[in-house]
């Protein structure tokens, strides 16, 4: 089944790693595209369900997981809860070929709060750095990025925060002239060589 619905979310804005990259903006002007085996629609409860090998789409914004809830309170705020195994959730940054890409068994976006977590073995990627651990967070408001792992787990993986933080390349200092192409001329100002006698 195939749905094409405009305002379903808000727009998941996932932005990691606070380097003053944003979420692709164009994707909050695109519509909702909705792929699952089963969809339960209830509008006097505000909830949505949407089941089996969901795919969201909006935009550059894509969401891939076995079951997504969405529930909307009476101020019209929503939150998502998306499960798999894992869950997957893919966005590109704003200016940039760039993308964000977080996994874990849950997901969960609050619009109110303006966070993302990502639950149980949570993954996220920018680039090439990746952060590892229980629970992931990232406020879209403060742009503060937390994880956390879970030294109670029984689960393997999830006991300590991992990560893979890459180097910044800075510019290269920008130089007069290449070290190849070095002027070397005679001193005028140190006095003469020395001869030797003979």
């Amino acid at each position: 089944m195939r749905i094409q619905t405009e305002n379903l979310l808000p727009l998941l804005l996932l932005v990691l790693f606070a380097n003053n990259a944003m979420a692709e903006k164009a994707d909050r002007d695109k519509p909702v595209h909705l792929e699952a085996d089963q969809v339960l629609i209830d509008d006097a409860r505000q909830f949505k369900s949407f089941e089996g090998r969901v795919q969201l789409i909006q935009g550059t914004l894509n969401i891939q997981a076995a079951r997504i809830e969405v529930r909307e309170d009476p101020e019209g705020y929503q939150h998502l809860t998306a499960t798999g195994h894992p869950a997957k959730f893919r966005q590109r940054y704003e200016g940039s070929e760039e993308y964000a890409e977080g996994y874990g068994e849950r997901i969960e976006y609050d619009t109110r709060a303006e966070t993302v977590d990502f639950y149980d073995h949570a993954r996220v990627k920018r680039g090439q750095d990746e952060v590892q651990g229980a629970r992931i967070t990232y406020s879209t408001k403060t742009e503060v990025f937390q994880a956390s792992g879970d030294n109670t787990s029984q689960k393997p993986g999830n006991e300590r925060v991992r990560a893979v933080l890459q180097p910044k390349r800075d510019k290269p200092a920008e130089t007069s002239r290449p070290a190849s192409s070095l002027n070397i001329q005679p001193s005028e100002t140190l006095s003469p060589p020395i001869t030797q006698k003979q």
